[in-house]
């Protein structure tokens, strides 16, 4: 939805070393990679261990990962489209006095994003 492209096919992962950095025993799942420009996310799914629900309201006030930005060239587009597609957002489009627009959305797990547009450049 931001334009990003799957690097490599889905794939397995698991084993002693997966599971000596992630600090998780037995841990094992699926994972891919997605780049965009100078972006690269690893996004996993775990089988082992069971995940445990997030709940997908959470205020980004929480510690830990609050969320997450992209910057876009046409924030209203990317919005409309973003809607079109089911996504859910806290609030529309909004433009701060410094001309920046953003608002913050939540991906299906319920982690939350926002979406950018810079502003004119100042005087």
């Amino acid at each position: 939805m931001f334009g990003m492209e799957q690097v490599c096919e889905v794939f397995p992962f698991g084993g002693p070393d997966f599971a000596l950095v992630m600090g998780l025993a037995g841990a094992s799942g699926r994972m891919c990679m997605i780049t965009g420009g100078d972006v690269a996310l690893e996004l996993f799914e775990f089988a082992e261990p069971q995940p445990r629900a997030q709940d997908p309201t959470y205020p980004v006030a929480d510690h830990g990962l609050s969320h997450f930005g992209f910057e876009v060239e046409d924030i209203e587009a990317t919005y409309d489209r973003l809607v079109a597609a089911g996504v859910v957002f806290h609030c529309p489009v909004t433009t701060f006095p410094s001309g920046m627009k953003a608002t913050y959305g939540r991906d299906p797990d319920g982690n939350v994003f926002e979406i950018m547009e810079r502003g004119p450049p100042p005087p």
